[in-house]
């Protein structure tokens, strides 16, 4: 109903569009075409004739929506100031390309041709109008106007035909001879120009003759206008003022100062039209126009199997794709993982710039805790104070077992009761063997603890060089630190190289983005709607022409994996050169990482290391109380064996006979020098009674 009965403005060409629209998408889906089973009679009464046309079509519905959209576009047309080129051409010549021309003599191949040629020749009329208006050049505006006689002479043969004629009956003649006033007056319009741009060009000749041409093709028009409104004919007074003023002046101007041949006018290069206005577009499943589809929720199996059919192209489409991809891709990876290029390491220069954060964050910590060399220190002097104590303790303990075990020796050789020296020692006394005993083990344990001790001391002093460091200025933590020293050129190939590494990763993301832009459009691809109303003879051309869409991303992506042979080739000779500043870079990193971990590596050991020489301090400490209690224990044994001895020295010596009055030996003399040696035989000594004290060797003295 609103269709049929349509306001006569914008909102009912917006009306008709969307009828015209929701009819294609039914007839799609219904059999409403011609003797087809869901068919009814469609009537319209006929524009010229006034007469009632029926068929029992669908499209005969389509084509005289289309007329009636193509009739209100002139309409607004003729009511609209004359600024726009767009025209109502293009419902009359969709209507003329995809409708039989037998449903009503109104839409005959003739009347849809002098329909269109009239709407694209008023067009191109506001065309013109508004290029003049714009200064445009001469020649242009001259190709422009010679446009549109070329479009009102098709016109005119349109209306020329005996058909039309009858068709059209009085209004025929009135239609001719306007249009062919038409004709003349824009051809006088074009030669006028023509004149101008001859006048610019400084032809002076050529332009007596345009401007004479202009002249009297618009003395025809003038006669062509009897009985046309006084607004067409003040139009074509003002218009023979100009180019009768144009004329006048160029023929002075020749015939007394330039005198220049005038050419005959077919000798001079015809002026071809520029056809610059277009038919406003008729697409019947645009669904900016139509509005959505009201039938979409019917789809007929044919239009399904279809839709799978396009999916099975655009798989095979993506198939191929991928397979240029992926073979691009394995060629790429095998490469790089042979080149051993990271590109987030190549280059490393920036980390030689600053202290690493782990560092810094050591640093730190120290910062707040300065004593911590000098508490470190300290430990181990007192650990080494109280190593010192034991040790001093242990030799004492060690020298009077020794002394003692001497003495008692002497005794025992002064007694006779031992063998010659190279036998085991005398047995010492119980107080004595248990003190020895109890050394032996804590002469053992120090021994131990000894070696721990000096490894200790060795650890401190490696790391205390580090704790010292750590805790000063950042400039000297920094300068401690290694870095690389590269010349200009070395500099200039490590800048090479990381920029052709930048473009290997530039290539692997416009590739990825592309192949993901791909499979998204891929996915997002239903033409669905279009094969419903697609005929199926049509659908193979339909799939092509879809399938187009994808044609510029292929392009994309072909010059993309074709690109990776240049890429790759200019990485090859970039490492080349490269080969050696990796290798110093590499040194220097393993440098590098080396001194960090060492520092790192004394902070966390600073922990470690107090601990550690707190447990050595209670160690020796302990050890220490130990070794003096035993001291003390060994110097009250051996005060005791010592009295025990001279108890037994002075028996001895009570138990021996008084000495026989005989003159003494002086074998005594000569044998003193055995007794040191030990070598003294009981045969070769006198009775112990004898013996005064003066006599005896130093050694048996002190006993």
């Amino acid at each position: 109903q609103s269709a049929v009965n349509v306001p006569r403005d914008f909102e009912g060409c917006s009306t008709l569009r969307k009828y015209f629209g929701q009819l294609h998408y039914l007839q799609s889906r219904i059999p409403m075409g011609a003797e087809q089973e869901a068919a009814v009679p469609i009537a319209w009464t006929e524009i010229f004739s006034g007469k009632t046309v029926t068929h029992e079509d669908i499209k005969y519905e389509q084509a005289c929506i289309l007329y009636n959209l193509g009739a209100l576009h002139s309409m607004l047309g003729a009511m609209d100031k004359r600024v726009s080129e767009e025209c109502a051409a293009g419902a009359f010549t969709y209507l003329r390309d995809h409708f039989p021309h037998s449903y009503s003599v109104d839409m005959s191949h003739q009347i849809l041709n002098l329909n269109i040629n009239l709407m694209l020749g008023q067009a191109q009329e506001c065309l013109l109008e508004k290029s003049m208006l714009d200064n445009r050049k001469s020649f242009l505006v001259a190709r422009i106007s010679a446009q549109v006689v070329d479009y009102y002479k098709e016109a005119c043969r349109a209306l020329e035909n005996s058909e039309t004629a009858s068709l059209l009956g009085k209004i025929q003649k009135d239609w001719k001879k306007l249009v062919q006033m038409k004709i003349y007056y824009f051809a006088a319009v074009a030669h006028l120009h023509m004149g101008k741009q001859a006048e610019e060009q400084q032809k002076f000749g050529e332009r007596v003759i345009y401007f004479q041409s202009a002249l009297d093709k618009l003395n025809e028009a003038i006669k062509l206008a009897k009985g046309q409104p006084e607004t067409v004919q003040e139009a074509l007074r003002f218009t023979m003022d100009v180019i009768g003023g144009k004329y006048n002046s160029a023929k002075k101007d020749n015939d007394f100062i330039y005198h220049e041949a005038v050419p005959a006018l077919d000798t001079l290069q015809s002026v071809k039209g520029a056809p610059l206005v277009k038919a406003l577009p008729v697409n019947p499943t645009d669904p900016a126009v139509t509005g959505p589809d009201i039938f979409a929720k019917l789809v007929p199996m044919a239009a399904h199997e279809a839709s799978s059919l396009y999916s099975e192209e655009k798989a095979k489409l993506l198939r191929d794709v991928m397979a240029k991809i992926e073979a691009k891709n394995e060629v790429l990876d095998q490469f790089m993982d042979s080149m051993q290029l990271d590109p987030e390491t190549v280059d490393n220069l920036d980390m030689y710039s600053h202290i690493p954060p782990i560092l810094m964050e050591k640093c730190a910590a120290l910062s707040v805790r300065p004593d911590t060399v000098k508490n470190l220190v300290q430990s181990m002097q007192v650990l080494s104070g109280v190593f010192t104590d034991v040790e001093a303790s242990l030799k004492e303990i060690r020298d009077l077992l020794e002394e003692d075990e001497a003495q008692e020796r002497k005794l025992q050789e002064l007694l006779g009761k031992i063998p010659p020296p190279q036998g085991s020692p005398p047995a010492p006394s119980p107080g004595l063997a248990e003190v020895s005993k109890e050394c032996s083990k804590y002469m053992e344990v120090h021994e131990k603890a000894s070696f721990t001790n000096t490894e200790l001391h060795k650890a401190m002093n490696l790391h205390i060089g580090n704790l010292r460091l750590l805790s000063g200025p950042l400039e000297q933590v920094r300068a401690a630190l290694p870095s690389p020293t590269l010349t200009e050129d070395d500099k200039q190939v490590l800048q090479n190289l990381k920029r052709i590494l930048g473009k290997v990763q530039e290539m692997k993301d416009q590739r990825t983005s592309l192949e993901q832009q791909l499979r998204e459009m891929i996915q997002k691809d239903d033409i669905t709607t279009s094969l419903v109303t697609t005929d199926r003879s049509e659908m193979k051309k339909l799939f092509e022409e879809q399938l187009k869409k994808y044609d510029q991303i292929k392009v994309y992506l072909e010059q993309n994996l074709a690109a990776q042979e240049n890429i790759l080739k200019a990485l090859t000779d970039a490492n080349v050169k490269y080969a050696a500043v990796r290798k110093a870079l590499a040194e220097v990193e393993h440098k590098w990482n080396t001194t960090v971990q060492t520092l790192v590596a004394s902070y966390e050991a600073y922990e470690d290391l107090m601990k550690k020489s707190q447990e050595g301090k209670d160690f020796y400490t302990d050890l220490e109380g130990k070794a003096a209690k035993l001291l003390e224990k060994a110097r009250a044994a051996c005060q005791a064996a010592e009295a025990n001895r001279q108890q037994i020295l002075e028996k001895e010596m009570k138990k021996q006979p008084p000495p026989r009055p005989t003159a003494p030996k002086p074998a005594l003399q000569k044998k003193a020098p055995e007794l040191e040696a030990g070598g003294l035989d009981a045969s070769d000594l006198p009775p112990l009674g004898s013996l005064v004290l003066s006599d005896l060797p130093e050694e048996l003295r002190s006993l």
